[in-house]
């Protein structure tokens, strides 16, 4: 088993640069201003032969363990009982403050092992933070840059101390990170392969939605742990958080994001670097559930983002939350579904699940409704049956004419998958409008029973590839 390093510290000692430079990857986001991380945050780190898990956490603050930075608190004491070792970030140039001294006594009191950094020391500054941190009783202060990467050697043999004999990456891939997901097919006709899933690697998933729809409260709810920050206040993620987890024995990647504003809304610098975080989560996942709010139905920007969900080529599922708060259940849920009718077509048939994330009510429907999609996404339509499936569609309405000549499609096959993509061959591509190639997708979703699958089809000038050439 791996080992887990905890990087602790009060807000702003640069807890989150180290994380990155750790982990070597912008998986954190950073900024000037104090307490931007809220939840912990994991990722496979790696430094000189040491391979562990790095944990990022929120700014350790005196508070009232109701309020949020309380609660914050709470999520930073769980990751060090949790953590083989524990660094202790403080800001050099600044020196140890009363904050600093506090934590330090706290820290003292716990059975994990304390390596203390500080932090900020580039170029020989810091020094008289360095001095003043004797007194905080960890033993040599270690001066590093996370900005620059100084002190990482220094840093490296300290942990081997702690962690040497427990080493590797206990995420088993790239942590945090997301894969792209598209995949090429080898489109030869005899290779009629069903399905392009590989069950050795973990299931993509991520949660989005408007700030306050319980985002976090389905991710605790559905792994059965306080795990992630929540509370009534708005906005509380703001990092993208992802969280190893096992379903019915496969592994899935979970990822909670933060909440989407209107675009229009979004003033601060924090915010559109949280909003970006999800936007790319978004475009990395295999299927997205949206979280809805069920007592405010389904508005504009639940719109908005489910059309970029689709956009993106993502499998979708509606999670419509509170469920247990809606008076009328038939009428939200009907005004739900026409809303997606009449505003987003192409959602047609996307699985509607409503639950209460804080009951757990319904709780059980949403994963089920989350594999058959992401089973639909994944599918592989043999070449042979995608070209009767075209003939019938051809023949029950030919393309329009253009320039009083038949435009016809002489063959179809399936070049990409996840999203499904199919390519058209035909000699007057460029002819055929998109009404048309609409009218094939929506027949290709009812027929190959892929309701709510984004599907793309691409025109491509020439005839059947594999016919043989004439002489």
């Amino acid at each position: 088993m791996s080992a887990k390093v905890a990087i602790v510290g009060r807000p702003n000692v640069g807890k989150s640069t180290l994380f990155n430079r750790l982990v070597g990857k912008r998986l954190a986001i950073v900024d000037d201003t104090p307490g931007v991380t809220r939840d912990r945050r994991e990722g496979a780190a790696r430094l000189g032969d040491l391979e562990f898990t790095a944990v990022d956490t929120a700014g350790l603050e005196e508070s009232d363990v109701d309020s949020m930075t309380g609660r914050m608190r709470q999520q930073t004491e769980a990751a060090v009982r949790e953590a083989d070792a524990v660094l202790f970030v403080i800001d050099g140039r600044a020196g140890v403050t009363p904050v600093d001294k506090h934590f330090a006594n706290w820290l003292r009191k716990q059975k994990t092992p304390v390596l203390l950094l500080a932090n900020k020391c580039e170029g020989g500054a810091g020094k008289t933070g360095v001095g003043e941190a004797y007194g905080l009783g960890f033993g040599d202060p270690l001066p590093v840059s996370a900005e620059h990467g100084e002190g990482m050697y220094d840093l490296a043999v300290a942990l081997m101390e702690h962690i040497g004999g427990r080493t590797g990456n206990a995420l088993g891939d790239d942590g945090d990170e997301l894969e792209p997901v598209e995949v090429d097919i080898d489109i030869d006709p005899e290779n009629e392969t069903p399905l392009i899933d590989d069950p050795s690697k973990p299931i993509q998933l991520a949660i989005v939605g408007r700030p306050n729809a319980g985002k976090s409260t389905l991710v605790n709810a559905l792994i059965g742990s306080d795990r992630l920050l929540t509370g009534p206040e708005p906005g509380l993620t703001r990092d993208a958080i992802a969280i190893q987890w096992e379903y019915q024995g496969r592994n899935v990647k979970l990822v909670d994001t933060a909440g989407l504003r209107r675009k229009s809304r979004v003033e601060q610098k924090l915010e559109k670097l949280s909003v970006a975080d999800t936007l790319r989560t978004i475009r990395l996942a295999q299927v997205v559930v949206l979280v809805l709010d069920g007592t405010l139905g389904m508005d504009k920007q639940d719109l908005t983002i489910a059309d970029h969900v689709m956009q993106e080529g993502r499998a979708l599922v509606l999670a419509v939350n509170k469920w247990d708060a809606v008076e009328d259940r038939a009428l939200a849920l009907k005004e739900i579904e026409d809303r997606l009718i009449r505003s987003l077509p192409q959602a047609r048939g996307v699985p509607v699940v409503t639950l209460s994330a804080l009951t757990g009510r319904h709780l059980d429907r949403l994963l089920p409704a989350v594999m058959a999609q992401y089973e639909r996404w994944n599918r592989r339509i043999p070449t042979a049956q995608l070209n009767r499936w075209l003939e019938e569609m051809t023949q029950r309405l030919a393309p329009p004419l253009a320039g009083g000549r038949t435009v016809r499609i002489r063959y179809a096959t399936q070049v990409k998958a996840r999203p499904p993509t199919i390519a058209l061959f035909a000699p007057r591509a460029e002819y055929i409008p998109e009404s048309y190639l609409r009218y094939l997708i929506n027949g290709i979703r009812e027929v190959f029973d892929m309701p709510g699958v984004p599907v793309r089809m691409h025109l491509r000038k020439g005839k059947n590839p594999y016919a043989p050439d004439e002489d």
